[in-house]
C-alpha cells in the first residue's frame, strides 16, 4: 500500500487514508518512532484514530439519556469481543487538505447503529521538532451524543524499552479487559518503576496522569516524548506478551466509560452541532 507520504525536516510519515485513517510510518532520522506497517489493514498499522469512543464497551451496549443503544461488535479478527476503539477506525477517510508537510482527512457517518450522525476530523501534520496529531468530533444528530476520543499508537518494543508516565491510578481488569477495580495511589507513579516496559504484561487504562509520556529505546540512543493536551487525561496501555510491540494510548475517558458516566469517567456529552478537539504532540530527543 502506497499511502500518502508527508515530510519535513528529519521527519518522514505514511498516511493511509482508505485504511481507518491509520498512520504506515513514522520516521525521524531513519528512526522508527512508531511500529512500521506490520501486517495489512489497520491492525497492522502504526497508529489509528479512535473516535467517538475508546477501547471496549460492555455488552457492546449502554443507555444514555434514556435510549438504549446496542452496537455489532467490531473486531476484524476476534468477532465474539465486545465492540471496541469506536467506529472511524474501520471506515475510510478522504483527503481534504494536504501540504508537502501535513495532511487533514475527513469524515461523515450518518446514524445507524450508533444513533448518532457524525463528522471527524484528523490533521496530521509534521514540523522540524515534532509530529502533532489533532482530532475533531462534530455532532451533526439533533440530540445529546456521548463522545470520547484518543489516539491509538503502536510503538517498537525491545526487552530494553523504557516507557515512564507519571499517573496516580491504575484500573484493574477482568478476563475481558473490563476495569473493576481502581487502585490508587497517594500520589502520581511510574507504575513500572524504572524498569522496562516488558517487565509487565498489562491491557488497562491509567488515570490522573501528570505531564508527559516518555519512551526510550537505549539500544538506539534517542527517546520520544508523547505531549497530549489536557482532554486526553487517560492512558491505556497494551503490552502483550512476546511481541515486538507495545501501545500508550492518550484517550480521553475510562474504558467502558458509557457504561459509567459517573464524574471522573472522562465520557463528554455532545450537543447538536457542538465540535470538540483533541491533540498530541510526538517529540524525538537523542539520549545522552
Amino acid at each position: 500500500m502506497a499511502g500518502i507520504s508527508v515530510r519535513a525536516g528529519a521527519f518522514q510519515m505514511r498516511v493511509m487514508p482508505e485504511a481507518g485513517g491509520s498512520l504506515a510510518a513514522l520516521t525521524w532520522q531513519g528512526h522508527e518512532l512508531l511500529r512500521p506497517q506490520a501486517a495489512s489493514g489497520v491492525l497492522g498499522s502504526s497508529c489509528f484514530p479512535l473516535v467517538p469512543f475508546s477501547n471496549r464497551v460492555a455488552g457492546s451496549r449502554f443507555r444514555w439519556a434514556g435510549r438504549d443503544v446496542r452496537l455489532p461488535p467490531n473486531h476484524p479478527e476476534h468477532p465474539h469481543e465486545p465492540v471496541l476503539h469506536g467506529l472511524g477506525w474501520l471506515l475510510p477517510w478522504h483527503v481534504s487538505r494536504q501540504t508537502e508537510a501535513a495532511v487533514t482527512l475527513a469524515l461523515e457517518v450518518p446514524a445507524g447503529a450508533w444513533p448518532w450522525a457524525f463528522g471527524a476530523e484528523l490533521d496530521l501534520a509534521l514540523t522540524d521538532t515534532d509530529a502533532r496529531f489533532t482530532l475533531t468530533l462534530v455532532n451533526r444528530g439533533d440530540t445529546p451524543m456521548p463522545a470520547g476520543l484518543g489516539f491509538h499508537p503502536f510503538f517498537p518494543r525491545t526487552p530494553a524499552t523504557l516507557f515512564h508516565g507519571l499517573h496516580k491510578g491504575e484500573w484493574q481488569t477482568d478476563a475481558a479487559c473490563l476495569p473493576t477495580r481502581l487502585v490508587e495511589s497517594a500520589e502520581v507513579q511510574d507504575w513500572w518503576q524504572g524498569r522496562p516496559v516488558a517487565s509487565r504484561s498489562v491491557d488497562t487504562v491509567y488515570t490522573g496522569r501528570d505531564g508527559p509520556l516518555t519512551i526510550r529505546w537505549p539500544e538506539r540512543g534517542i527517546g520520544l516524548a508523547i505531549v497530549p493536551d489536557d482532554a486526553l487525561a487517560f492512558t491505556t496501555v497494551y503490552v502483550p506478551p512476546d511481541q515486538p510491540f507495545f501501545c500508550a494510548e492518550p484517550v480521553s475517558h475510562i474504558t467502558d466509560g458509557f457504561n459509567r458516566p459517573a464524574a471522573g469517567s472522562g465520557v463528554r456529552e455532545l450537543a447538536p452541532g457542538e465540535r470538540w478537539a483533541v491533540s498530541m504532540a510526538l517529540a524525538p530527543f537523542t539520549m545522552r
